[in-house]
């Protein structure tokens, strides 16, 4: 049992340390995935929606710190409850999520490892495994320093997490895992190889033979029976290859022009993904930075999914010198987390990329 808990010690503690440190990295993130969790089609908690951010900060930095104290052997017994509470919760809700394919990612290692629903719920079921392990075996916990040191240590790893996430919300993600990180090609990510897994799908036929229904089960030949067609159910058995980007478009009542714009050879985009939401005063300065970039030889265009009205009044307030095009809410928040944010392309490669507290970082 010794021997055990202390293989489990270190797995538990060494992957919830790095779990929360990538969610950590980017916190915005993962209060978008909070939010699906807590919209109407899923747990149906819209009262929690405007506190993701805070659950979210505050989530991440919860499972660091625990991860550091099981390693630390500091307060075993406050630090293995606090573990077993927090997977059984994560293990019902990612069961939940996965039997009823609520939510397809978890975000349980943001965007640096994706998992799918019954992935996570694999994963979790393990680590309850671990931590069942590390609660029966409490005793076998020992500190590696005196109490003092501990405290130090935990005291700065609970600083560092606080100052980490405090400068990337500031800013922007340290580690930009996403398609949109800067020097990725935007057609290219949308690209389908010739050679792509494609996707096999499950049919089953329903046929009524002398009287009784019965099924018959084929990859899409209609199958040879002697017998009354009555229905046919499709069920994706196998996914196929799906582009690291997709859903992009860059509309304008109604036509995509994404195809266009992505060829510009000097292109900014301001993207504000809900205007309602935005930082207005970081807009003034929106307005001399793409100034400047026109001056420069660049094609400015903004890029949100709110709607013209917004666009037009948000132009009219703060003398903006380009139009809006339309894009997928979702898409955009993907792209970049500040709102707004600026971009700067070449053909379609993502040069510079900024929160709007950065902008003087910007070059043209």
């Amino acid at each position: 049992m010794k021997y055990l808990v202390w293989v489990s010690r270190i797995i538990v503690g060494v992957l919830f340390i790095i779990s929360g440190l990538i969610k950590l990295n980017d916190p915005m993130g993962f209060s978008f995935k909070l939010e699906e969790y807590f919209s109407p089609g899923v747990l149906d908690l819209p009262f929690l929606t405007p506190l993701a951010l805070a659950i979210s900060i505050f989530v991440v930095i919860v499972e660091v710190i625990l991860g550091v104290l099981l390693l630390l052997g500091f307060k075993p017994k406050f630090t293995v409850w606090s573990l077993l509470l927090m997977i059984v919760f994560f293990t019902f809700l990612t069961f939940y999520s996965a039997y009823f394919n609520k939510v397809t990612d978890c975000g349980c290692f943001g965007d640096a490892i994706k998992l799918t629903p019954w992935e996570s719920f694999t994963k979790d079921v393990i680590l309850l495994v671990f931590i069942l392990i590390l609660f029966f075996g409490k005793k076998y916990i020992t500190s590696l320093f005196n109490p003092k040191t501990n405290w130090i240590v935990g005291g700065v790893a609970l600083l560092a997490c606080m100052l980490f996430a405090n400068h990337v919300l500031a800013h922007l993600p340290t580690v930009d895992f996403r398609p949109y990180k800067i020097g990725a090609n935007i057609q290219e990510g949308m690209s389908v190889p010739e050679d792509a897994a494609q996707p096999i799908y499950e049919y089953a036929w329903r046929f009524k033979v002398n009287g009784e229904d019965k099924i018959y089960i084929t990859e899409g030949d209609y199958p040879s029976v002697d017998g009354e067609f009555v229905d046919v159910e499709t069920t994706e058995i196998q996914a196929g290859y799906e582009p690291p980007i997709h859903d992009f478009t860059i509309e304008q009542q109604g036509q995509d022009y994404a195809a266009e714009l992505l060829e510009e050879d000097k292109l900014v985009m301001v993207i504000a993904y809900d205007m309602a939401k935005s930082n207005y005063e970081a807009f003034e300065e929106v307005a001399k930075v793409t100034a400047e970039a026109k001056q420069n030889g660049y094609k400015v265009i903004g890029m949100s999914a709110s709607s013209s009205d917004m666009a037009n009044e948000l132009i009219n307030t703060y003398g903006l010198d380009f139009e809006f095009y339309f894009t997928d809410e979702t898409t955009l928040k993907t792209i970049v987390r500040s709102n707004p944010a600026i971009l700067v392309l070449s053909k379609g490669t993502i040069k510079q990329k900024v929160h709007y507290n950065d902008f003087d970082e910007l070059t043209f």
